[in-house]
């Protein structure tokens, strides 16, 4: 394990202070004051941890009666409904626990669309009335299933007004409870008082049921009688930076913006790719130790931790889960991370792009479909039958992606994973998908099955030669696409483009429903060419199987998503390319989305509209922040920096031009001149392009819709931000290091 340690000079006397914050910071990781190693000690099985601080099917068969246990088991795999006189046994087994852990209160756990979560903590503790001064710890059923906090402060889309402030969170017992603290949480949903979802675990929850009826509805027609529930599966891989909470401290654009909006690249990046899957350093693993441990007593198999391609960039991954609880765990474990972090003086960056000219985060979502009878159903099995039931669903997924591109590009988009999507380091805003050489073999094998009945050796032929050999096909297949954002990588389909400070329930919750309305439109066409032309049940998916590959061939592309020629040959094909999120947020109110959602009951067109103008606004807000911040900084501390320098280049010219002749002062004072003259023209671009940001922020709000004051942000003010930059950076090169106010690049990514 290895720790690095740079040597810095501090002046005695801080010039401004904002350099005063660099060189303290600095002096703080100095080697007399290095941060001292908080030693973590890890179990010799984590395994005993697991679960430790969760309520349990383990648990609640110790503290339930067999009826309670068995009614809550039921609401959990069948979405069976959970009376009251239960809910009250629950809520009194919940409370016994939680006490017996040192828990003193209790909150319902939630995912405003603010995309953090939240929570309010009540008390167990209720004065006995009449009772004298006694006192006793209370938690009853209807406290279990209902909280009334304040709706007013979340996000909320024009849905409700303000002095409307009534929201209600109930009870989703589908995700268990854990312990935070002293503090019993409770996951839940939260919606407002004329019944709008306002977060994003209701929609999900609805999606969710509606692909499960659908897969299920299609393993039985066709597949396997014994299925009785099909499981949306998620296994999330989250990418993150840390940054010394020192230094963090001293760059006020990371504390306000959670990214760096100046500062020029250090001479070492990522170029050497020596950081990828290299020794982790001993301060950041002693932070991934006890974040692991804190993981395993709150149910969150982490297993895989690895340093990512970027200087102090890493990432950590779980098992698979059902999505409800895999996105509550995503959620649940970033606040673990920014807490763990806090005590081993780190800050953890969840930002999509904190530092130019290195890779930014994601957050990969790898999913997949499984049975309750144990099958995966991308996943191809043992026999004909089985990998007919692989392509299926297979194709099926190929089908609602086309079909529904654009709302899936919708669900990633933000305006911090603006950064990084089509940057060379992560897929492009096209949305296409890989699925290996050889399986595109076999698509184009099944494009040419025969129009309405199959001969027998047709059927032959394909059973053995080509679904057949569909095992073999992908044991051998090892291809991979990184610059695909959706990729079928053996067994699941791994979604690439997510950000990393993301919330999973957004696009999982478009997968799920794409998914579902792909797979009731499949049963229906097949159904109907069953009952209307007379074919045999194989007939008829090949023959709709065959429709849908000549459908998606488009969006298939197994070349370079990075290139220049697949941007054209997207174009081409009728790709939409929606390269910022106000272009791809004004797709979700295409009419065919909203009859999507609406058929299934995912949202009503209301709630699609308020949701739509959440995010609008929030990707204005945050363009208005950064350009706020960085007007700021460029006009307080990058123009008073350089100004200071420049004077002292005066006075060194001023010098010189004392001793020496005019011909050889003209020679000696050359490059001083020419230094004076670049920071002049820099400093006279920052405070002219300063001011015009400060106007564009001001005109885009005057716009009259979210649309167009997010169109505005984007295109009027954005453009600002590099120019503003260049000149800054180029300053950061010219100015001497003693003076420049901002912990630079090489400090905040080389110092672990």
């Amino acid at each position: 394990m290895s720790k690095i340690i740079f040597l810095y000079f501090y002046p005695h006397k801080y010039h401004n202070s904002m350099s005063h914050l660099r060189f303290k910071a600095l002096e703080t990781l100095s080697f007399k004051n290095f941060r001292q190693d908080n030693a973590v000690t890890v179990p010799a099985k984590l395994s005993e941890l697991f679960c430790s601080n969760v309520f349990s099917e383990e648990t609640m068969r110790e503290y339930l009666t067999k009826e309670a246990f068995g009614s809550i088991l039921d609401a959990i795999r069948k979405g069976a409904k959970i009376q009251r006189h239960i809910a009250d046994q629950v809520a009194v087994a919940m409370k016994d626990w939680a006490l017996s852990k040192g828990a003193t209160h209790y909150t319902h756990w939630f995912q405003p669309l603010t995309g953090s979560t939240a929570e309010k903590h009540d008390s167990f503790f209720t004065p006995i009335e009449g009772g004298g001064g006694r006192a006793i710890e209370r938690f009853s059923g209807g406290m279990l299933i209902q909280q009334e906090p304040d709706a007013s402060s979340f996000p909320n889309g024009g849905i409700r007004n303000t002095f409307e402030a009534r929201g209600y969170t109930a009870w989703d017992p589908t995700s268990p409870a854990f312990i935070m603290g002293t503090t019993l949480c409770i996951p839940s949903i939260f919606i407002s008082y004329t019944g709008e979802t306002l977060d994003y675990k209701a929609p999900l929850l609805r999606a969710l049921n509606a692909v499960d009826e659908a897969a299920t509805d299609v393993c039985r027609s066709y597949f396997d009688k014994n299925v009785t529930k099909v499981t949306p599966t998620l296994g999330w891989e989250q990418e993150y930076f840390l940054v010394d909470s020192a230094l963090y401290q001293s760059r006020p654009d990371l504390v306000i913006t959670g990214k760096t909006l100046l500062g020029h690249s250090p001479a070492k990046g990522q170029q050497l790719d020596d950081h990828y899957f290299g020794s982790i350093p001993t301060r950041v693993m002693n932070f991934m130790k006890e974040l692991e441990i804190e993981s395993m007593k709150l149910g969150i198999p982490v297993t895989t931790r690895h340093n990512e391609v970027a200087p102090n960039q890493f990432e950590l991954a779980p098992m698979f889960e059902e999505v409800n609880v895999a996105v509550d765990h995503n959620s649940l474990l970033m606040d673990i991370m920014a807490r763990v972090a806090h005590k081993h003086h780190f800050h953890i960056l969840f930002h999509e792009k904190p530092f130019a000219g290195v890779n930014g985060s994601g957050k990969h979502n790898n999913w997949s479909l499984a049975t309750d009878t144990g099958e995966n159903l991308l996943s191809p099995g043992r026999n004909p039958k089985k990998n007919l039931q692989f392509l299926t669903f297979f194709v099926n997924t190929l089908k609602a992606v086309h079909d529904y591109a654009d709302l899936l590009r919708a669900s990633i988009a933000s305006a911090s994973n603006d950064h990084r999507l089509g940057a060379n380091e992560a897929p492009p805003a096209i949305i296409s998908a890989f699925i290996g050489t050889q399986l595109f073999a076999v698509l184009e094998e099944l494009e040419k099955v025969t129009d309405g009945k199959l001969s027998p050796e047709e059927k032959t032929e394909l059973k053995l030669n080509v679904v057949g050999k569909i095992p073999e096909i992908l044991l051998d297949n090892t291809d991979r696409n990184r610059t695909s954002p959706f990729a079928f990588t053996g067994n699941k389909f791994e979604i690439r483009a997510v950000g990393s400070s993301a919330n999973c329930a957004e696009v999982m919750t478009v997968m799920n429903s794409i998914m579902a309305k792909q797979l009731q439109t499949f049963k229906q066409e097949v159904d109907e060419l069953i009952a209307d032309k007379g074919l045999k049940k194989d007939e008829a998916i090949f023959n709709i199987l065959r429709e849908y590959i000549k459908v998606s061939k488009n969006i298939m592309f197994e070349g370079d998503g990075y290139s220049d020629d697949w941007a054209m040959e997207a174009e081409k094909r009728g790709l939409q390319n929606l390269k910022t999120t106000p272009e791809a947020l004004a797709r979700e109110l295409d009419p065919r989305f909203v009859e999507l959602y609406e058929d299934l009951g995912i949202y009503t067109h209301r709630e699609i509209e308020a949701r739509n103008e959440v995010k609008l606004e929030k990707y204005s807000t945050v363009i208005a922040i950064e350009a706020t911040v960085l007007a700021d900084i460029a006009r307080n501390h990058i123009i008073p920096c350089a100004l200071n320098y420049q004077n002292r280049l005066i006075e060194n010219v001023k010098g010189l031009k004392e001793i020496f002749g005019d011909t050889e002062f003209r020679k000696l004072a050359k490059e001083q001149m020419n230094m004076i003259t670049q920071i002049s023209e820099h400093v006279s671009v920052i405070k002219v392009e300063s001011e015009n940001l400060l106007e564009a922020i001001a005109t885009a709000k005057g716009a009259e819709h979210s649309q167009q004051i997010a169109e505005a942000f984007c295109n009027d003010v954005k453009p600002y931000f590099d120019v503003i930059r260049n000149s800054s950076d180029a300053l950061e090169m010219l100015v001497d290091d003693e003076l420049w106010p901002m912990t630079k690049y090489r400090e905040l990514l080389f110092t672990r």
